[in-house]
């Protein structure tokens, strides 16, 4: 982690999903209550999902030579095929705390754009069979109380192992990694585990490909706990457990790898870098320069510099061939430092304004309300379009200012 000598030093709690034995649903769950999420708490939490006819079980197994924990979650209802508007509805509707609710629509927005385009279908039309019934919602929503309640704010995945055979479900019988599976792990590393049976579940692989923020080894961590979720299968080489990996990091800023793609243009019609750029954002650019440079022989040119996501290189290079006179692209791994963000949406005499805010090293905040929808609203209202971001954020600093004074009295409370 990078350091910037005095800047405030804050404990981030990770999770490691150490997955040697695959992953999924109920295991996810049996490993965080492992962990030390009461289950007592997790049922009360639960049905605030307006939900019924399930029991969950909960249960000490051993696999091979070590113990974990089972959660067996067992349905009343068989076949029921919920659409993914209908799923949202149960979600979005319920008295889930909204973080989640919004990781939860997240998973199963993930789902269901998988499901879409394997069989053709739009988003809400798509029934999301195995996914849809008691069970699987259960797990998803179970993963992201667990989380929640354990005060994770970080989740990093192990590599994913993946079996070989086939697999009978609603779609039939299906070779493995099941279809959805490999599309839900698009961008994940995998590899081949060498056994004929399913390792990695669709709600598995779509829970840890939305809560994970990379895949990778064991992060730099003070190790706190460790659990252990028990599968479905009796195997014990390797012993079919998922675990979990707890722990904290003291972080001043999050740092992620990224390329900076460059070129020099000194022959290229000026016309066409508006469409060069809106070309590259529409990929998948995370930033887009074009500066001014003198080239070789004294001619007057323009450097090129597209940052961009380590997956994302070589279509984002092939864009710049393809659209501009370069006949060729430097290519450079660079880290990137960033403050952590959220979105404020707050209320001001000219409607709502969807404000950025960071917090900086120092303490303090960076805000900066969102252009496009401060210009909307200057349109709309007809004023200058500084009354709008002004008031944005004298609204956003009371918001931020009440917050704070709010987490100053929680704290002395608790002392």
């Amino acid at each position: 982690m990078p350091s910037t000598g005095g800047g405030i030093r804050e404990a981030m709690r990770i999770a490691y999903f150490d997955c040697f034995s695959g992953i999924s649903g109920d295991m996810i769950l049996g490993a965080l209550v492992d962990l030390g999420l009461d289950p007592e708490v997790l049922r009360g939490r639960l049905s605030l999902l307006p939900l019924s006819g399930y029991r969950l079980d909960v249960a000490r197994e051993r696999r091979g030579q070590l113990w974990g924990t089972r959660v067996k979650i067992t349905a009343e209802e068989h076949g029921t095929h919920r659409s993914c508007g209908e799923i949202r509805e149960l979600i979005a509707g319920s008295a889930l705390p909204d973080s989640v609710k919004e990781k939860s629509l997240a998973v199963v927005a993930r789902l269901a754009e998988v499901e879409g385009r394997l069989h053709g279908l739009p988003l809400d039309e798509v029934h999301l069979h195995e996914m849809g019934a008691v069970d699987s919602m259960v797990d998803i929503v179970g993963a992201c109380l667990g989380l929640h309640e354990l005060e994770i704010e970080r989740v990093v995945g192990s590599p994913l192992p993946m079996g070989r055979g086939f697999v009978r479900c609603d779609h039939g019988l299906l070779p493995l990694p099941a279809p959805a599976t490999l599309a839900l792990l698009q961008g994940a590393p995998v590899y081949d585990a060498g056994q004929d049976r399913e390792l990695v579940t669709p709600t598995g692989a779509a829970l840890l490909t939305v809560l994970a923020s990379e895949f990778g080894g064991i992060p730099r961590m003070r190790v706190e706990g460790v659990g252990y979720g028990v599968g479905q299968h009796p195997e014990d080489h390797p012993p079919n457990l998922l675990r979990i990996i707890t722990g904290k990091a003291e972080v001043l800023l999050p740092t992620e790898k990224l390329l900076l793609l460059e070129t020099s243009l000194d022959d290229m019609n000026p016309e066409i870098y508006g469409y060069l750029m809106e070309r590259l954002f529409a990929a998948g650019a995370l930033d887009v320069n074009i500066i001014p440079a003198q080239m070789k022989k004294n001619r007057p040119g323009q450097l090129l510099r597209v940052l961009s996501p380590q997956g994302l290189r070589d279509q984002l290079v092939g864009i710049v061939l393809s659209e501009t006179t370069s006949l060729g692209v430097r290519c450079l791994e660079m880290e990137r430092i960033s403050l952590p963000r959220t979105i404020i949406p707050v209320q001001t005499p000219f409607g709502r304004i969807p404000v950025k805010v960071a917090r900086n090293p120092e303490g303090g905040y960076t805000v900066a309300p969102e252009y496009e929808a401060c210009r909307r609203a200057a349109l709309r209202r007809r004023v200058q379009i500084r009354l709008v971001y002004d008031e944005a954020l004298v609204r956003t600093r009371e918001h931020l200012s009440k917050k704070d004074a709010l987490t100053r009295r929680r704290g002395d409370a608790a002392r």
